[in-house]
């Protein structure tokens, strides 16, 4: 069995009214969804309060489901709120406490967001990292999440977004509104972080089995300190997932798995590294079809 296993927790955007219903189909994975107390409505499934806890909640009960039959992960990354679910993954902070701390987290943000004028996050592809941010700033946004060499997501104020747009378009560039009321991993979201950084330190971390790459630095990291620091970081600057999936690549994994819903990072990571193979949980109709992919990639 494959020894080079990269995790990946999905970020916003992929959530559905079915996304528990694979980790259902195991006891303690719907033990824990039970434990949770999370409720599935379709009406406010991409509110920030709802999504965030709902997507580390399906990362973590496929985990549940799946980790004694896979080996222990030589990596193991989140995109946004899914660096959450990734020190889980990692064994560092207990399942129900990383769902309560995504709840923390979504509610600071919101906070932060309701404060001041309309926020917006958006993705924008089509023109250079370097030329997009040139781009952005003239209107006030920020580069929220790298994604690649000519895609990036990014935020600012809603009523800046029809000026952006259309200078956008001149420069040939696409861009599309994404479903989040909150400019994520900005400057706007600094208010968030007193709230959110004292849940941080509030929580037990366990020793981790395997260590996560932190979404700012793409470094790998182990220890409390270093998780405090960079998912406090997060809120407010930008995520370097591109960087991420280049250091796992360079580290060696051979495998990887997204968990969660969507699988928006899996594609990402194959057409950025061909030679890994990669699926998302979301491809799969049984957990034993998942164990039995990554067993075969030897």
């Amino acid at each position: 069995m494959t020894q080079g296993l990269f995790i990946m927790c999905s970020g916003q955007g992929g959530q559905h009214a079915g996304m528990f219903d694979l980790a259902r189909t195991d006891p303690a994975a719907a033990a824990l969804l039970d434990q949770a107390g999370l409720r599935m409505d379709s009406a406010t499934l991409f509110d920030n309060a709802v999504a965030q806890p709902s997507i580390v909640a399906a990362a973590l009960a496929v985990w549940e489901a799946l980790r004694a039959h896979l080996p222990t992960p030589m990596l193991a990354a989140g995109y946004s709120i899914g660096e959450v679910a990734a020190w889980s993954v990692a064994g560092a902070l207990a399942p129900l406490d990383a769902i309560a701390l995504s709840r923390v987290r979504a509610t600071a943000m919101d906070d932060a967001a309701r404060a001041g004028p309309g926020q917006a996050l958006v993705a924008i592809s089509g023109v250079a990292i370097e030329k997009a941010a040139a781009l952005l700033a003239d209107y006030g946004y920020e580069i929220a999440i790298v994604n690649g060499y000519d895609a990036c997501i990014a935020g600012g104020l809603a009523s800046d977004l029809a000026a952006l747009g259309d200078a956008a378009a001149a420069e040939g560039a696409k861009l599309q509104r994404l479903p989040v009321a909150v400019a994520s991993h900005t400057s706007l979201m600094a208010p968030a972080r007193a709230v959110f950084d004292a849940a941080l330190q509030s929580l037990r971390f366990a020793t981790t089995a395997c260590p996560v790459l932190g979404g700012v630095s793409a470094l790998a990291l182990h220890t409390k300190m270093q998780a405090v620091d960079e998912l406090s970081r997060q809120l407010v600057q930008t995520i370097r997932w591109s960087d991420c999936m280049d250091a796992a690549a360079e580290a060696g994994v051979t495998v990887a798995l997204e968990l969660g819903p969507g699988s928006a990072l899996a594609r990402m990571m194959q057409a950025r590294h061909r030679r890994i193979a990669c699926r998302s949980v979301a491809d799969f109709r049984s957990i034993d079809g998942v164990a039995a992919w990554v067993g075969r990639q030897e």
